[in-house]
């Protein structure tokens, strides 16, 4: 069984606080955790973190710590009701970067009684953080046995992975170039990423394009629309005849793909995001691109994103037309949205209002129309111009950014660039920091599977 474990940046600042008082002296953690059961893999996803207070440990030395385990009790009672999973996190501050003969006695009498509460086998872990904020980890299964976890990732400003026992890929010659600027291990790391492209019209496919041929390893493409002739002039690699055949987006985008010959797996989804299948896809992902212009699905990303602890890289580009053929305003904005930071939905992209009116457009547009007329609701934006160029632009900006999470070479921190706006008729730029939690979004952090999936009836 592959089974990986994510927790969000801010969740990591708070362990790593924990763990190291400056004492170099062990300390623990407890976190209950949400789970996410995908084909590949299943996941522990952080939810709540219970900090072990020193004085309750008996014994806290450089390469020993004793504590009462008390305190777990109402975690377990929780994780029982809910299946959440438990897991430990200490720390060992002299850098021994592997378990302790004193760590496995530990972690088998500590799960052993865990797995006593509860009424399925499904997997806990125990995490050990070093000094510098780097973590690996194993799973105890309800014989004792330990099973390594696969990977580790924190999305947080920056994305860190820690793979187990993760041997050096040779890497393709095509990557060389982007390996000078980058770094083999930045390469290295999208060889082993998933990510999903959520559209691939307009913006997703120059998206997805440079995602290929930066070399990453694993494409997750959602669409459920076809090809038309107005869609020519900005989706890469379409041509007349799709446009005559009505070909589906994701099967062109996946046709281009195979052509490259550049090792991506590809995986198609023509349907959309409001799917079941969709969005457990999308849980599986590492990294997710959202390039639509729908408010309804937007939210449901960020939803998403939250929910599975993913980092999430939005794209929204506008192009007001003047009624006479020409254009009163260029603008685009990329965010980088951490699964505990700010939302769409608190950067006041969209407003609640406009997610139900979208909502209503798509269930049941006889309806929409009815309250629109009616002034009931507020209506939803029809088409807008399309130009590749600015596409493309905003495109680039939001690969940039991406490399910057993983490889970051700013010389302030990226906390300080969640939001990048910028005007092509203004010739203007200007970036924003994260800011306060989402009050909506962000209380669903790491809950994982839950029923109905997303709390949402319709995806039941």
């Amino acid at each position: 069984m592959n089974i990986n474990l994510r927790l969000t940046g801010k969740q990591h600042k708070q362990l790593k606080s924990h763990l190291f008082p400056g004492d170099n002296k062990e300390a623990v953690a407890i976190a209950l955790c949400g789970r996410s059961d995908g084909k590949r893999f299943h996941c522990l996803l952080v939810r709540k973190i219970i900090l072990v207070p020193y004085h309750l440990c008996q014994v806290r030395k450089t390469d020993q710590i004793k504590w009462s385990t008390q305190i777990i009790i109402p975690v377990i009672e929780e994780a029982a009701k809910k299946k959440m999973a438990i897991l430990k996190i200490h720390s060992h501050p002299g850098g021994f970067s592997d378990f302790s003969i004193a760590d496995d006695k530990s972690d088998r009498d500590l799960f052993s009684s865990i797995y006593g509460w509860m009424d399925d086998e499904l997997p806990h872990a125990s995490v050990i953080m070093l000094t510098d904020g780097y973590m690996f980890g194993r799973c105890v299964d309800a014989n004792g046995n330990f099973i390594p976890l696969s990977v580790i990732t924190v999305a947080g400003e920056n994305i860190h992975r820690w793979y187990n026992n993760h041997a050096s890929k040779e890497l393709p010659e095509f990557t060389s170039r982007h390996k000078q600027i980058f770094g083999k291990g930045t390469i290295e790391i999208l060889r082993n990423l998933t990510f999903a492209v959520v559209g691939c019209s307009g913006i997703g496919s120059p998206v997805i394009e440079q995602l290929v041929r930066l070399g990453v390893g694993r494409l997750v493409i959602i669409d459920p629309d076809h090809v038309e002739e107005k869609n020519l002039n900005r989706i890469l690699n379409t041509t007349m005849k799709d446009a005559l055949n009505k070909s589906l987006k994701t099967e062109v985008t996946a046709r281009a793909i195979r052509e490259m010959g550049l090792g991506t797996e590809i995986i198609t989804l023509p349907t959309s995001l409001f799917n079941r299948e969709a969005v457990k896809a999308v849980a599986e992902c590492d990294i997710v691109f959202g390039c639509m212009d729908s408010i309804d699905g937007r939210h449901l990303l960020n939803r998403i994103a939250t929910f599975y602890s993913i980092p999430y890289i939005d794209i929204g580009v506008k192009l007001e037309a003047d009624g006479s053929g020409g254009i009163d305003h260029i603008s685009g904005a990329v965010h980088y949205l951490q699964p505990d930071g700010s939302s769409l939905l608190s950067r006041k992209v969209y407003t609640m209002e406009q997610v139900r009116s979208a909502g209503l457009k798509r269930i049941d547009p006889d309806s929409y129309r009815d309250l629109l007329e009616s002034k009931y609701i507020i209506g939803v934006n029809e088409d807008r111009p399309a130009v590749i160029s600015v596409n493309m632009f905003f495109a680039s900006k939001a690969l940039i950014e991406l490399l910057s999470r993983l490889h970051p070479y700013r010389d302030d921190n990226n906390d300080n660039f969640a939001v990048y706006r910028y005007s092509l008729t203004g010739e203007y730029s200007h970036v924003e920091s994260d800011g306060e939690a989402c009050p909506v979004l962000s209380r669903h952090v790491g809950r994982g599977d839950v029923t109905p999936l997303l709390e949402m009836p319709e995806l039941s």
